[in-house]
């Protein structure tokens, strides 16, 4: 975190390649989240695209160098709900495609594949947590939400997620 801090604080200072190297250590988790939010290459594209963008204009207002991870997150997340307000209200299904997971992990690509299948208000929330290992009150930071909110919407996702897990694995209790 010392060393992100650190690059902040050099791009700030106008260095570009500091800039690209934050961008850099960065981008895996932002197409991440883009991808959980939108399910659509193109659209994720767009957002990051969008997201480095405004970055890079505002990171002189960034207060605190140690939170650029989130803020950069913050902006992504805002991207993406403006992609997702101009997009129909009815979509097919078929134009959602899941996520693709290219790892060797395949407990990673069930729980992805799952975790596509949650309503969006569960699917961020867990997704950011779990995924991008941000704390409750971060997530509130990003989402702009009430910390409670994030934490009920931990528990129901949670609870979602199993009942979904339950029923992908005919999964029973007596």
């Amino acid at each position: 975190m010392a060393d992100m801090t650190g690059l902040v604080k050099r791009a700030q200072a106008g260095d570009k390649e500091a800039f690209v190297d934050l961008i850099e250590s960065c981008k895996q988790g932002l197409y991440k989240t883009a991808i959980a939010m939108l399910r659509n290459d193109a659209d994720a594209a767009d957002a990051i695209q969008d997201t480095v963008l405004k970055s890079y204009e505002n990171l002189q207002g960034l207060k605190k160098p140690n939170f650029f991870k989130t803020w950069l997150t913050r902006i992504l997340i805002n991207q993406c709900n403006r992609i997702l307000r101009g997009r129909e209200k009815l979509v097919p299904i078929h134009e959602h495609p899941e996520l693709e997971y290219t790892g060797q992990d395949t407990s990673g690509k069930a729980f992805i594949e799952l975790l596509n299948k949650l309503e969006e208000q569960y699917r961020i929330v867990l997704y950011l947590f779990y995924v991008e290992e941000f704390s409750i009150k971060e997530i509130s930071a990003i989402l702009d939400m009430n910390e409670n909110t994030v934490k009920t919407r931990l528990s129901r996702g949670r609870g979602n997620f199993r009942k979904l897990y339950m029923k992908e694995n005919q999964i029973s209790f007596c």
